[in-house]
């Protein structure tokens, strides 16, 4: 006698509800869907008990006839597909036809669906399972699905639920990917009776977003919008990203949708980290919206039971095409924060020619020496060597998370006296120089308030964007040792410089083996060449020796390059002469990135009219 046999009919689907209804969220994101893809303008979704009592999604869409309703209680009863190519090109969010004969099987289900031209609707009423009773009634046109009782006959299953807060929680966000995927769809959430959440109909993506994340300002948000034409077609990457400095609430997470469908893909999460790296504070991740278009050949949603994973054709193109994306919106959010504080492009363009097509005057040479100093400023008035002495500088370490500030240099060794210009601002468009505030900040009167600037987190972004460009244009400048300098390397040491060799070169920094374990330093990056050559290489192969190299190479020499500008920019806790800081600004005005240091603090503080005005008790 054979072991194997045909599993009953019901037992089928209690299995089939296993893989597909994990919870009472899988229910909501099965009818929401269902009602996307009926064409619906409004949906509306009932909570209670933790939707295990009760759960109803009504929508407005197509409805279905008598027919319809008892075929979509049949298992793989669909109307989304006819033929097998068109797995190859699935346009809808449902198409498996599983969901609702699973659903059905493990609680008490009613449909109520009326089509648009129709007098009567119908309702089909299954209890686990087993329908027991059809009937037509009076209906509004579209679809109500009501499960009531749900994991009922499987109370193992129910077991295993979380509590009704996390419950909860997980439809709410099933409710908010539906309605950030679908701005133009009207949607209500109500547990209990009480509404939870409601976006009116027509909404653009961005104010769907702001509504969710419950942000009121629109300049906390930078729009990512970019095509990229690959092998298989155009892939556009569009969304809303929060700002770096925002402020992050609960809801405040990155959502993705690929062709609509809300996914869960890490490679999309890891391009959207690389592609916003520099902008984030350590630890920080990007939150918002990344919506994925590209042919519907390119990508296979056909992969899980949940439709939550997909697979694409060409992942790299993909990742690539994200990357693109979010620097390229990052990058333009740039001139809105200059336009806050600098005034208008146009205003720009009227006040004074870019820094970079005016001629210097004599007078506009960096000072002598001054190894920190890579911005131009006007030459110090002299004065008597007594008046400042010299003063050496003590060795430092090297370290990847140097806080500015904690060890200060001198400023130069060049001795000046104040003359009847230091103590005059310097008027920018819309915004003028006032002074330094203790020796690390510089205050500016802008026409939209007080602005606070970190002059090392400025300096560093400044010289981070400087070397970037020389390394893509591989014009890095190093500077050759007139002694090259012997060092033994250990075996890690060794092995970064046989793999990564050329990378480390394109750096600046060139090293070639003399012998064994003895390594020859010839030439340093000129940035830093006020340090010691083996400090520079310490600081340079360690970081390779301790950080993650499966990343991208030019995550790593970005890293470095950004550690290399830290070390380089001016500090905290240094006296800046007032063409000095009108020259930082210039630059900053100038500069394509500002805002943000290369790892992720930001470079200024604006405290607006109204903010000043609060503190005074003047409003």
């Amino acid at each position: 006698m054979s072991k194997i046999k045909i599993l009953p009919e019901d037992l089928a689907n209690k299995i089939a509800a296993g893989e597909v209804i994990e919870r009472p969220a899988s229910v909501v994101k099965e009818f929401v869907e269902n009602g996307i893809d009926a064409q619906a303008r409004s949906i509306t979704v009932e909570v209670e008990g933790g939707g295990t009592r009760l759960l109803r999604v009504v929508d407005d869409g197509e409805g279905m006839d008598g027919d319809d309703v008892l075929l979509c209680l049949e298992r793989h009863a669909t109307s989304k597909l006819k033929e097998s190519t068109d797995l190859h090109s699935i346009r809808t969010l449902g198409f498996r036809g599983e969901a609702v004969p699973s659903i059905a099987s493990v609680s008490r289900l009613a449909i109520t669906s009326r089509k648009a031209g129709v007098e009567l609707g119908t309702l089909a009423e299954v209890r686990y399972g087993q329908v027991r009773r059809i009937h037509e009634m009076g209906c509004s046109r579209g679809t109500i699905m009501e499960v009531r009782d749900l994991f009922g006959n499987v109370p193992a299953r129910r077991k295993f639920l979380k509590s009704r807060r996390t419950e909860l929680a997980h439809i709410e966000e099933v409710v908010v990917c539906a309605a950030l995927a679908h701005p133009a769809l009207a949607f209500r959430y109500l547990v209990d009776g009480r509404e939870v959440l409601s976006f009116a109909e027509g909404n653009s993506l961005e104010q769907r977003l702001a509504a969710v994340l419950k942000q009121a300002r629109p300049d906390v948000m930078v729009k990512v919008d970019r095509r990229r034409q690959g092998s298989a077609g155009e892939i556009d990457v569009h969304g809303w990203l929060l700002a770096p400095d925002a402020k992050v609430g609960q809801a405040a997470k990155l959502r993705l949708f690929v062709l609509g469908r809300p996914v869960r893909d890490r490679m999309i999460s890891h391009a959207v980290s690389e592609g916003a790296h520099g902008y984030y504070m350590k630890g920080r991740r990007p939150a918002g919206v990344i919506m994925v278009s590209l042919p519907l050949e390119a990508v296979d949603v056909n992969v899980h039971p949940t439709k939550q994973e997909i697979r694409f054709h060409q992942a790299n193109l993909v990742h690539q095409a994200v990357v693109a994306a979010v620097r390229h919106g990052l990058q333009g959010y740039q001139e809105t924060v200059k336009e806050q504080l600098f005034g208008s492009a146009e205003a720009r363009r009227l006040h004074a020619a870019p820094v970079a097509t005016r001629e210097p005057a004599p007078a506009d040479k960096p000072l002598a020496d001054r190894a920190t100093r890579l911005f131009p400023v006007a030459a110090p008035r002299q004065t008597s060597p007594a008046t400042r002495p010299h003063q050496a500088e003590p060795p430092r370490q090297w370290s990847t998370s140097e806080s500015a500030g904690t060890e200060p240099r001198p400023v130069d060794n060049i001795p000046r006296q104040a003359g009847p210009d230091d103590n005059s601002p310097t008027d920018f468009a819309h915004i003028s120089y006032i002074g330094q505030y203790d020796d690390s900040y510089l205050l500016c009167a802008s026409s939209t308030g007080l602005v606070v600037i970190d002059q090392h987190a400025a300096h560093e972004r400044l010289l981070f964007e400087r070397l970037k460009t020389q390394l893509y244009a591989r014009a890095v400048t190093s500077q050759v040792l007139l002694f090259p300098e012997m060092l033994e390397c250990d075996n890690a040491q060794a092995q970064v410089l046989e793999t990564y060799g050329d990378e480390i070169a394109a750096m600046g920094l060139v090293v070639e083996e003399f012998g064994g374990e003895t390594f020859v330093i010839k030439a340093v990056p000129s940035l830093l060449a006020h340090l010691g050559p083996q400090e520079i290489f310490k600081g340079i192969i360690d970081h390779y020796v301790a950080s993650d190299l499966a990343g991208s190479m030019a995550t790593r020499q970005e890293d470095i390059l950004a550690t290399m500008a830290c070390k380089a920019a001016v500090k905290a806790n240094h006296s800046l002469l007032p063409q000095e800081g009108s020259a930082l600004i210039e630059q900053m005005l100038a500069a394509d990135v500002f805002s943000h240091c290369p790892h992720g603090r930001p470079v200024y503080r604006l405290f607006s009219p109204e903010d000043i005005r609060k503190w005074f008790k003047r409003t």
